[in-house]
């Protein structure tokens, strides 16, 4: 696919409000949607240009804060779908995400509802999302969502606090019969700033159970975590061996991976997906606002939709340019899968202010580039 032309996904950020309050929350979302957001008639001329990406059209995400606090998204939605734009939404679990709400995604096209789960146990879910009782409405969602047809894509953001809890929701996952399990390693942005990330020795150990979960019958991706993708390659090529050793893996893979060897159904081949993606690279995020980012957890502001092209910022921004050319310093710089991974951007400017800087959560070992390679 030519990222340099067109993107795979650009996330609109409708509106920053929301009823929930959620700990990690990247928006820093409010009660209601304020004045600055895009009007009806800016929103459309958005969706209308996004016609201009070629030679295909990327999947416009409808998110926020929650997309259904925008009294619109609908009329939006039907809009894009009108103009053949394929759609998604990643509402939050409230009142508004109701069967009429269900149906009506699925009578506009939806290729995915995004549902957030960040706990396999109410009591962890429930400290991140600040909802009682959240957790038990958020699987309600789930199944009423898969009853009524909808791709399901449950995203779960990786943290100290919940990490010992992801193969209890690898089993969620799976016996929900959700579609996707999409994981988001945490960027210290937002609400998000004041929660512990994971070392990089414990980020390995992540990435290598996620690639064993793949295994039971869900896609598994990754968000700011690009380095997935070389623990892919690795895995295939390693086969069937014993993980843990042939890789050095730490005390964590192997708990995870006892644990998710209690899942009630047996392995099958991997669907872990490793398309080559970053932020700016096939990614693109647009503010409640109009501004453009490279993704929602790189706060660059590359323009505006008001006022610029949103294929002209993608395709000709120098920082956007500089991602797609890998164009890194340190680690991520030296590194042989400099394209192929990476690593996440919006890390690199969290931990050193340098968009292009190394990502200081990956443990791997550089093997220098060779001299024909980029």
């Amino acid at each position: 696919m030519d990222f340099d032309r067109s993107p795979i996904l650009v996330f609109w950020e409708t509106t920053k409000a929301c009823l929930l309050a959620c700990r990690h929350c990247r928006a820093e979302a409010i009660a209601e949607p304020l004045p600055t957001q895009l009007s009806h008639e800016e929103a459309l001329r958005l969706i209308a240009d996004l016609r201009g990406f070629e030679p295909y059209k990327p999947v416009l995400i409808f998110t926020g804060g929650d997309p259904f606090m925008r009294r619109d998204v609908f009329e939006l939605a039907a809009h894009a779908s009108s103009l053949g734009l394929p759609i998604g939404f990643a509402p939050s679990v409230t009142p508004l995400l109701d069967r009429d709400a269900a149906v009506r995604m699925r009578e506009l096209g939806a290729k995915t509802v995004s549902i957030s789960l960040d706990g396999a146990r109410p009591g962890t879910h429930e400290g991140i999302r600040g909802i009682d009782g959240h957790f038990g409405l958020t699987l309600d969602a789930v199944r009423m969502l898969l009853d009524e047809g909808h791709t399901v894509q449950i995203n779960t953001t990786v943290m100290r606090r919940n990490v010992e809890e992801l193969a209890e929701v690898a089993a969620l996952v799976a016996t929900l019969g959700a579609h996707i399990w999409e994981v988001f390693f945490l960027i210290r942005v937002g609400r998000g700033s004041e929660l512990q990330e994971l070392t990089p020795a414990e980020n390995e150990d992540v990435t290598h159970f996620l690639y064993d979960a793949s295994r039971y019958g869900f896609i598994v991706r990754t968000v700011e975590a690009p380095f997935f993708r070389r623990v892919v390659a690795a895995r295939r090529e390693a086969d069937d061996a014993d993980a843990a050793e042939t890789f050095g893996l730490g005390p964590l893979y192997r708990r995870l991976a006892a644990r998710l060897r209690e899942v009630p159904r047996e392995p099958g081949a991997t669907k872990a997906q490793s398309v080559g993606t970053r932020d700016g690279k096939g990614i693109l995020f647009v503010s409640h606002e109009g501004d453009v980012y490279p993704s929602g957890f790189l706060p660059l502001r590359l323009g505006n939709v008001r006022t610029e092209s949103i294929v002209d910022v993608y395709r000709s921004h120098p920082l956007l340019r500089a991602i797609r050319r890998a164009e890194f310093t340190g680690r991520c710089g030296a590194c042989e899968y400099r394209d192929a991974c990476g690593g996440s951007r919006a890390r690199a400017y969290a931990s050193s202010g340098d968009p292009l800087g190394e990502d200081a959560a990956c443990a791997h070992r550089v093997t220098p580039l060779a001299t024909s390679v980029g």
